[in-house]
């Protein structure tokens, strides 16, 4: 490990996620479902992310968001370096990378004075209170008044049975004259053999047992940032709120959208005695363990306006909505806390519809008698677990369509070509929403097939994957042959043709 590094991973790539809590519009909408005041959907801010990894998530912001400007730093050079190749293959010219420690990012003097937007993706459970200070003192003097910081990171009570067996891993792990990858691969037969000698720990925690089960089928580069950072910490989500209250924020909801609807996470009784409860950070504490939360994606701000019913529902309407997933594949069930719910059809149907022929405003779906006769709250309900249910997304105003259609078309590119040997980056920017839609390696290809006029996009799908050595897996069961291979990809061209690609063309993606 490096010294630079100050006992962070620094021998092994973050992993290629997209993470759309980060979206500027998703956090405009936390604001409103809390009855807050929030800038203007489209509107020029400026974008900060701290820790960005491989700048995926970012670039992608940047490639759909013209009018945004985005400052993102990881002290890892190799990752940064990838960054900026994106974004110049993709002629992205709305963002800049920074190889700076947090420290060093605070004094840098190419950043604008303010930011309207700060976002930090697990990052702060990952370092040590030095640089969490950074990032304090950061924010408290980059944030403008009013300004948003996106937070995530692991928590308490979550963590508390697998605290030990991450300790036991990485004080294994600890070597080091061998790399991250080595030293995780010992420690991982290090627990297998210590498995089989039945040890009390696993007999009187069996949360620890599934959590390094399911380990074993994440990938390695997860698992190092995740478990063997030396500086690893889970918080109370009291502890992360003192942390920003002292740098003037304010804790205004959860960036994850279903936490926002308690029939699908909380029982009649549990609702009931978390009720009792009027101090909000008490409140979430409390809901921590009612969950047994592991991890929060937090939203603040600083100095939060409340809005007057009028205006709130004045924003609401004014919003305009995409639908992101084809029609046919948006099923009526949602994932909570308690399980898979099922959803009304006659309150969800009516939203769908209103928005098969492309993106209205909320005020244009409620012109609609179906949509109108399910009530304001309903309306709202069903808005947010569509949303959550990533069937459903804030679209940008229409009038810069075409704009950032030419800057999404060269990201988007990019990705695709890269799909050819990269299974990682499994989403493409939305000139409509401004945000990210998740699009599968193969559909990937099938659209590099369909940009290029290529007349059989099955077989050029499957000589990309022949060369580099892969075949597809159906139903568990590997396809050997090159003829049930072929089958297999021209199945998957018929569904792509008829549900995928006119979905991906309402999203100004084709």
């Amino acid at each position: 490990m490096s010294s630079w590094s100050e006992g962070y991973v620094s021998d092994v790539d973050y992993t290629y996620g997209y993470y759309r809590e980060m979206s500027p519009d998703l956090l405009r909408i936390i604001a409103l479902i809390k009855g807050y005041s929030v800038y203007n959907t489209g509107e020029p801010i400026n974008y900060c992310e701290l820790g960005c990894g491989q700048g995926y998530t970012v670039n992608l912001l940047a490639a759909a968001n013209p009018q945004m400007k985005i400052f993102a730093n990881d002290f890892n050079p190799t990752q940064i370096a990838g960054a900026r190749s994106l974004s110049s293959e993709s002629g992205i010219t709305n963002i800049s990378f920074y190889d700076s420690s947090f420290e060093e990012f605070i004094e840098e003097k190419t950043l604008p004075d303010q930011f309207d937007i700060i976002s930090l993706h697990g990052i702060y459970s990952w370092i040590n209170e030095q640089n969490r200070d950074h990032i304090l003192k950061f924010i408290k003097k980059k944030l403008k008044v009013g300004g948003i910081v996106y937070a995530s990171y692991n928590v308490l009570p979550g963590w508390a049975q697998t605290m030990p067996l991450r300790h036991l891993m990485a004080n294994y792990a600890a070597n080091p004259s061998s790399n991250t990858l080595q030293r995780m691969d010992a420690a991982f037969e290090f627990v297998n053999d210590f498995k089989s000698i039945n040890p009390a720990f696993f007999q009187a925690n069996p949360l620890a047992v599934n959590r390094f089960e399911k380990m074993n089928s994440t990938s390695r580069n997860y698992l190092a940032h995740e478990y063997f950072n030396t500086h690893w910490t889970p918080f109370y989500f009291s502890d992360v709120a003192k942390d920003f209250a002292d740098v003037k924020l304010t804790h205004i909801g959860s960036a994850h959208l279903l936490d926002h609807v308690d029939a699908i996470n909380l029982t009649d009784q549990q609702r009931n005695f978390l009720s009792k409860y009027t101090d909000p950070i008490q409140r979430e504490v409390i809901r921590d363990f009612i969950v047994n939360q592991q991890f929060r994606r937090d939203v603040f701000v600083k100095g939060p306006l409340s809005q007057t019913i009028d205006k709130n529902r004045g924003d609401w309407l004014d919003t305009r909505f995409a639908l992101i997933s084809p029609e046919s594949r948006i099923s009526l069930k949602v994932n909570g806390i308690l399980g898979e719910a099922e959803l009304l059809s006659e309150r969800y149907l009516p939203i769908i519809n209103a928005l098969r022929d492309g993106p209205r405003t909320l005020r244009q779906m409620a012109g609609n008698d179906d949509v109108a006769a399910l009530g304001w709250g309903n309306l709202l309900q069903a808005i947010i677990v569509l949303m959550g249910g990533g069937h459903l997304w804030t679209a940008l105003p229409a009038k810069d369509d075409i704009k950032r259609r030419e800057r999404t078309k060269a990201f988007n590119s990019a990705i695709c070509e890269r799909s050819k040997t990269n299974t990682e980056l499994n989403v493409l920017a939305s000139p409509v929403t401004g945000g990210g839609v998740h699009v599968d390696r193969i559909t990937q290809m099938f659209l590099l097939a369909t940009r290029d006029r290529i007349a059989n996009p099955p077989s050029f799908v499957w000589r990309v994957l022949s060369e580099n050595g892969q075949k597809l897996v159906k139903n568990d069961i590997v396809l050997e042959s090159d003829d049930e291979n072929i089958r297999e990809l021209e199945e998957r061209f018929v569904v792509f043709t008829r549900d995928h690609l006119p979905n991906l063309k309402s999203l100004g993606i084709v």
